[in-house]
C-alpha cells in the first residue's frame, strides 16, 4: 500500500517487487491480485509485463492516499517545514519515499525565498523524533520532477 498510496505515480511490476520487498512473486502475485480485484490497484500492459498503480478513481483513493502519507508521517513533516522556515514556496519529497519505498530517510527538498537555516538544524532533530525516521533536507535545488512528490506548493 506505501508503494502505490504515497505517490499515485508509483507503479510497479511483479518481478520488481518481490525483489524490492524480499519477498516470493507468488505471494507479491496473491496480494497484487488481491487489491486488483478489490479496485485499489490497477493494471497497466506494458510491452510483455503488466505493470500495477493505485486506482486514482476509486471512491477510497484519497482517504487510503492520506492514511498512507499519515502513517509516514508527511502531515506532520510539512507542518513543522511551514511553521517557521520562512516564504516557503514548495515542499518536495525525493528519494526513496517518493517512489513508494518505505526505507527509513525521507529526502525532502525545500524552495523557496529567505528560508531560516538555522531552523533546519533544530527542525532536523524534532521531525526525526515525531516520526520515527531519518530525515534529510536540501534548500533551493533543481530536481526531475518525474522522480518526486510534491506535499505542498504555493
Amino acid at each position: 500500500m506505501v508503494k502505490f498510496f504515497s505517490n499515485a505515480q508509483n507503479q510497479g511490476h511483479l518481478r520488481g517487487l518481490a525483489d524490492e520487498f524480499g519477498e516470493s512473486t507468488n505471494s507479491i502475485r496473491k496480494e497484487l491480485n488481491h487489491l486488483s480485484e478489490a479496485g485499489f490497484l490497477v493494471k497497466v500492459a506494458d510491452k510483455n509485463r503488466i505493470e500495477y498503480q493505485a486506482n486514482t478513481h476509486h471512491p477510497l483513493f484519497s482517504n487510503l492516499q492520506d492514511i498512507i502519507r499519515n502513517y509516514l508521517g508527511f502531515d506532520r513533516l510539512l507542518e513543522a517545514v511551514l511553521e517557521r522556515m520562512g516564504e516557503v514556496n514548495e515542499v518536495i519529497l525525493t528519494g526513496d519515499y517518493a517512489q513508494g519505498i518505505d526505507s527509513g530517510t525521507i529526502e525532502v527538498l525545500i524552495n523557496g525565498d529567505s528560508l531560516n537555516e538555522s531552523y533546519l538544524e533544530h527542525l532536523t532533530g524534532r521531525i526525526e523524533e515525531l516520526i520515527d525516521r531519518k530525515v534529510i533536507f536540501c534548500l533551493n535545488k533543481e530536481i526531475n520532477p518525474k522522480d518526486s512528490l510534491t506535499l505542498y506548493k504555493r
